[in-house]
């Protein structure tokens, strides 16, 4: 096996953990990273790669946050099993216009998959997280006990935009939940639990729906960027949450921006010819 290509998967799997978590694209990374190493191996460029490798950051969800998921622990009263069940009805309500118009939609925003498309999508999500948290009012929802299934559902109606590449999950997601009401904290954590079954059915539908034939090498490099997606999202999470209690997400729509700026600025030299 090409050792090269086991450090660009462990690279790629880095790159999954981080940007997963934090609102700002993933999948955009994911694009942009193999964009600049045009000369990797075609595997990391399929849809059953850049979509199971995600398998490895949820998992790393369902690790940290087993107990909060779990509607069974023996260690939870009969009230805090019956709140465990409202969460998951609600991120279940939440997950609905996803799964509905995601599975309609999932083959034309192919076609938007490039540099461009990407870089209009962090721009304008970086502009709305700048915008929103500079008009917050103080929360009305700080658990998500709190959280109606009207919003629940209205939060699910935000992730349908992460349909368009660059856009990010969970930057759609937690930028709706706090131009909804809901404080930093819950906004993260939410979008976590959101994650769980999306992920898991995109993950699913790509593996079922995808004509690509891995071979035993490229299982290898697969498991390898999950592995290294699962290790590096636990801490990128950690980093998230610790973050949110002292900060606002202004930095991340900054980020976005500069990123943007020169993804634009790269393509475009590229495209005269110039590099």
């Amino acid at each position: 096996m090409n050792v090269l290509n086991v450090l660009y998967a462990a690279f790629l799997g880095i790159v999954e953990g981080i940007t997963e978590w934090l609102p700002i694209s993933s999948t955009g990374h994911m694009i942009l990273v193999n964009e600049f190493f045009s000369g990797a191996d075609a595997f990391f460029r399929t849809d059953v790669f850049l979509y199971v490798i995600q398998l490895g950051a949820i998992l790393a969800i369902v690790t940290m946050y087993f107990k909060k998921l779990n509607p069974f622990a023996l260690s939870k009263s009969r009230e805090e099993k019956q709140d465990t069940w409202q969460m998951w009805f609600k991120v279940i309500i939440a997950c609905l216009p996803a799964a509905i118009i995601g599975l309609l939609l999932n083959d034309f925003m192919e076609n938007f998959e490039n540099p461009w498309v990407i870089s209009a999508t962090l721009i304008l999500y970086g502009v709305g997280f700048i915008l929103a948290e500079r008009r917050q009012k103080p929360a009305q929802v700080t658990s998500i006990k709190d959280l109606s299934y009207k919003t629940a559902i209205l939060i699910g109606a935000f992730q349908v935009l992460s349909i368009i590449p660059g856009t990010s999950r969970s930057g759609a997601t937690i930028l709706g939940a706090i131009i909804l009401g809901c404080s930093r904290g819950i906004a993260a954590e939410f979008s976590f639990f959101l994650a769980v079954p999306v992920m898991f059915g995109v993950s699913a539908l790509k593996l079922v729906t995808n004509d690509y034939a891995m071979n035993s090498a490229e299982w290898v490099l697969l498991a390898v960027a999950m592995v290294v997606a699962y290790v590096v999202s636990m801490l990128a999470v950690k980093l998230l949450t610790g973050y949110v209690k002292k900060h606002d997400f202004k930095v991340f729509g900054w980020y976005r921006i500069i990123l943007a700026i020169f993804v634009l600025l790269y393509f475009s030299i590229q495209m005269f010819g110039l590099i």
